[in-house]
């Protein structure tokens, strides 16, 4: 499956099964990538993140995080901000309470992102907008 494949069938709001199989299609694609970068497709991971980004399920954090760290070219294709479908505060305290090195590592990363001021004025609803003219 491609980026317009995966457009075409899930939108980019899926819901239901429809999430379970863009998890399970942005797992696929992250262990390409982690096994060889370029082996995997960014740009559809890409989507799958904001695909889950714009359901805003928390517990889908870390798999996006996953995704992100596959690669340099995956670090590069997902924005950190879409780690944050339940907003900042609320990703940043969810990854607290987990204790786990992958959770801190996540968080850490948030923390020093915010710092640099990429959440510069971020909001959930206006970068799913975002990504809705990027797709257009």
């Amino acid at each position: 499956m491609d980026e317009d494949e995966s457009l075409r069938l899930y939108g980019l709001h899926p819901v239901g099964t429809d999430l379970d199989e863009v998890r399970e299609l942005l797992r696929g694609q992250t262990e390409r990538e982690r096994r060889s970068q370029g082996a995997g497709d960014t740009e559809l991971m890409k989507l799958c993140c904001v695909q889950l980004f714009n359901a805003g399920v928390i517990d889908d954090v870390l798999l996006i995080w996953s995704a992100k760290t596959a690669s340099m070219d995956a670090a590069c294709s997902i924005d950190v901000q879409l780690l944050c479908g339940q907003g900042l505060t609320e990703t940043k305290a969810y990854l607290s309470r987990l204790r786990t090195p992958e959770a801190e590592a996540a968080r850490q990363r948030l923390l020093q992102s915010e710092e640099a001021g990429d959440f510069e004025g971020f909001r959930v609803e206006e970068y799913s907008a975002q990504y809705a003219d990027y797709y257009e």
